[in-house]
């Protein structure tokens, strides 16, 4: 048997179905990488050089963007390295550190959409108060609270998983996650269950807040058709985001928990990676291109017409 002094490499069994198909899945997942770096990195650049756009919403919207592309490091460059190789594998630190960096992106974004759902809650049903509840202040509170409680909720499932005896190195998935590593562990590991359940609890209260901010919303925008137009220019796009990113999650979680051997390889590997795909593609998109937002729009206009007339 195996612990965790002398497990030293984890296999990742997830691409075993992909090696006659591997240059054109290698092709495709780099085009998907370089198109959500693009992207999100034009918006995060607009919203910054734009100083109109210096206001919450876009702000929280800047923070979104640079989390797609932290939780998307995490996975991409390693799943593209293993596409061109034989051998898939990756080291205990890697695995961890991979683990961690993709848990903190999930929780990041959860967070930061919770805190973005608010501030529609206060723009549209507290107009008048708007600015004085939403100040520099308390802007930079919800960025601290977006990114560090995640983080210190990241380090803490790390640790717990770090302390267990390991019985094996097989993963059965495409990139290192915290629970498959909880689940090679050859002693009982109730006291990560039980923590795992804390967090849980945690981003059902934000998801609490959320159905309670957009009941307040839609309440004040039946009674208004000037409210319901700003919904439509602000708020839609959000909760495609946040539809797109909850849905994707719990397939993740409930496959990364229970796993079952009748779902096909391709299918488990799809929603493995759901939401390091779609949603960083998706964001950008909706709110950089869509016709509602359109100061973003003219920004990333005015960006890309300098760049070829000059």
């Amino acid at each position: 048997m195996q612990n965790s002094s002398s497990v030293t490499v984890f296999t990742l069994h997830g691409l075993n179905e992909t090696a006659s198909h591997k240059y054109i899945f290698f092709a495709f997942t780099l085009l998907a990488y370089l198109l959500i770096c693009l992207l999100n990195l034009t918006l995060i650049i607009s919203i910054i050089i734009e100083k109109t756009l210096h206001e919450p919403m876009y702000i929280f919207l800047c923070n979104l963007c640079i989390n797609g592309l932290y939780g998307t490091a995490g996975l991409y460059p390693k799943l593209l390295a293993d596409f061109l190789s034989d051998s898939h594998v990756i080291s205990y630190a890697g695995c961890l550190t991979q683990a961690y960096v993709i848990y903190t992106s999930v929780l990041s974004e959860f967070t930061i959409l919770t805190v973005m759902a608010y501030d529609r809650y206060v723009a549209i049903c507290n107009p008048l108060q708007y600015h004085s509840i939403m100040t520099s202040l308390t802007i930079s509170k919800f960025l601290l609270i977006s990114w560090i409680l995640p983080f210190c909720d990241s380090t803490i499932g790390i640790l717990l998983s770090i302390r267990l005896p390991l019985c094996g190195s097989h993963i059965d998935k495409l990139y290192c996650d915290n629970w498959p590593i909880v689940k090679l562990s050859c002693v009982d590991n109730i006291l990560n269950n039980v923590y795992g359940y804390i967090v849980l609890l945690i981003h059902v209260c934000q998801t609490l807040l959320i159905v309670c901010s957009y009941f307040h919303i839609v309440r004040a925008c039946v009674m208004s058709s000037e409210e319901m137009s700003k919904f439509m220019q602000t708020c839609l796009p959000h909760l495609i985001s946040l539809i797109s990113f909850t849905i994707s999650i719990p397939f993740d979680v409930l496959y990364s928990r229970y796993g079952s051997r009748n779902i096909p390889q391709a299918v488990c590997n799809f929603l493995a990676v759901e939401f390091l795909v779609i949603p960083p593609l998706l964001n950008p998109l909706i709110y950089g291109l869509k016709q509602n937002l359109s100061q973003i729009r003219r920004r990333v206009m005015r960006v890309f017409c300098r760049k070829y007339i000059f």
